[in-house]
């Protein structure tokens, strides 16, 4: 009886864990979204999308050292964000996108529409034959400290001029806030 209500209680403690991550990764996304998507226009009829969505969930590779060395906040605590760098990631932004626009925040994903996968991109990219396409990618978010995450968006083109940065969050009073942009480029 004991050892099945400690089952019980793990059980539940692991859910609830999850579903926090899920609804967290979904609120860092909410927040990207609204931010890069802000002067877009609403997606139409006949109207061309110039800033898309990339669905896989980015790995956050060594680039993050670098990030780290440059940051005091980061460098205290490496260790915990170190142990979030991994090369191979097989999640995507569907769960996330699914809670944001669940009844909710219409005008937002009218501008978003879908994500898109790097080869359906690059279809739409070649049929619209300009250089005015742009892909959104957003790293898996790195939690550390108890309120703060490192999330790193990178804009894709066909041709040069890609550009990205990692961004600094700290989540006050249940908020997630950008704090800080990091390690910007752009070639």
């Amino acid at each position: 009886m004991k050892l099945t209500f400690k089952l019980f209680i793990a059980f539940v403690f692991c859910f609830q864990f999850g579903f926090t991550q899920e609804s967290q990764d979904a609120a860092i996304l909410k927040i990207l979204l609204s931010k890069y998507y802000q002067n877009e226009k609403v997606i139409v009829k006949n109207r061309m999308q110039y800033l898309n969505f990339y669905c896989q969930k980015a790995p956050n590779n060594e680039e993050t050292f670098e990030v780290i060395h440059k940051n005091e906040l980061l460098k205290k605590n490496s260790a915990e964000i170190k142990k979030q760098v991994n090369t191979v990631v097989t999640e995507d932004w569907m769960k996330e996108m699914s809670i944001i626009f669940n009844n909710q925040n219409q005008y937002l994903k009218s501008k978003v529409n879908n994500c898109l996968s790097l080869e359906e991109y690059q279809k739409i990219s070649l049929k619209a034959d300009e250089n005015n396409q742009r892909l959104m990618i957003v790293s898996k978010p790195m939690y550390f400290g108890v309120k703060y995450c490192l999330v790193k968006v990178a804009f894709y083109r066909n041709i040069e001029h890609n550009n990205g940065c990692f961004l600094l969050l700290e989540n006050i009073n249940n908020t997630w806030v950008i704090k800080e942009l990091l390690n910007e480029w752009a070639t």
